[in-house]
């Protein structure tokens, strides 16, 4: 049977049309909420370090042009920009789409590789969403609240250097699919976010030392065979430990469950019924 298109897949005017009202939607939203959004960034780095990742800036993903791969690390040095040293103060919400705004070529964005109704494609801004997924990983090593997250529904193209569990992610795109994170806690966070040569690499700090730290591991993971299509699933579980005695669990939790659909043809599957 096939897929049964959404509204907004049969023209390209009603596509333009659904996005445009739902960026609407969501300015209204940051108007009209009681949020209270971060926008205060601190060039001196906060005394402790919460977590610290880096990722790979070049990627051969597929067939892909690899040019695409080279603008993209020129988006993400605007979107570094515009985040290094952001503060979450207590109470405060941090909003990527709100913070970075929309990816336009007057501000200096390119075509890199996005997702779009699961396939990928050339897109003003393409490739900023690899800065979302390491807020995301570092979020998950700390106290804040993720209030927002999107993840894709699919998996594009085989694990090349693949560190993170697969949908550990976190997608973006301006402005109705947000990455947002609050601080419902009594500290001061600080993202910061820089490039080297090789890699995007980025920081959560805070203004006190915490007695705890969190650990994520990835369970049930696999690959699957259903009729003539594959897909995959795992789980994310996050458990919380004692810094200070000698790492004592302190809780266990369920992230969350994930499966999509790949599209391509793993090496190792489970046939299904």
């Amino acid at each position: 049977m096939a897929e049964r298109k959404l509204l907004s897949q049969l023209h390209p005017v009603l596509y333009f049309i659904s996005i445009w009202e739902k960026r609407v939607r969501r300015r209204v939203q940051w108007i009209l909420d009681d949020k209270s959004y971060s926008e205060m960034r601190l060039t001196d780095r906060l005394p402790y370090r919460v977590k610290k990742h880096q990722s790979k800036l070049l990627r051969k993903l597929g067939k892909t042009d690899m040019q695409l791969q080279y603008n993209k690390v020129d988006n993400l040095k605007i979107v570094v920009e515009r985040i290094n040293g952001m503060l979450i103060k207590p109470g405060e919400t941090f909003s990527f789409c709100k913070t970075v705004g929309l990816p336009t070529k007057r501000k200096g964005y390119k075509e890199g590789i996005e997702l779009s109704f699961g396939k990928a494609r050339a897109g003003i801004g393409g490739g900023i969403c690899q800065s979302a997924n390491l807020l995301h990983w570092l979020a998950l090593h700390s106290p804040l609240t993720i209030t927002e997250r999107h993840h894709h529904s699919i998996d594009p193209f085989p694990d090349d250097g693949r560190v993170l569990p697969w949908a550990s992610g976190a997608a973006v795109f301006y402005n109705y699919r947000d990455f947002q994170l609050t601080n419902n806690t009594e500290w001061t966070f600080q993202i910061n976010l820089w490039l080297t040569e090789k890699l995007l690499e980025g920081e959560l700090r805070i203004n006190e030392e915490l007695d705890f730290a969190y650990h994520i591991k990835e369970r049930n993971h696999k690959f699957l065979k259903k009729g003539s299509n594959y897909y995959r699933s795992n789980e994310i579980w996050r458990n919380k430990i004692a810094k200070f005695r000698s790492g004592a669990l302190i809780q266990e939790e369920l992230i969350s469950k994930n499966y999509g659909k790949v599209m391509y043809t793993p090496t190792e599957f489970i046939v299904e019924d």
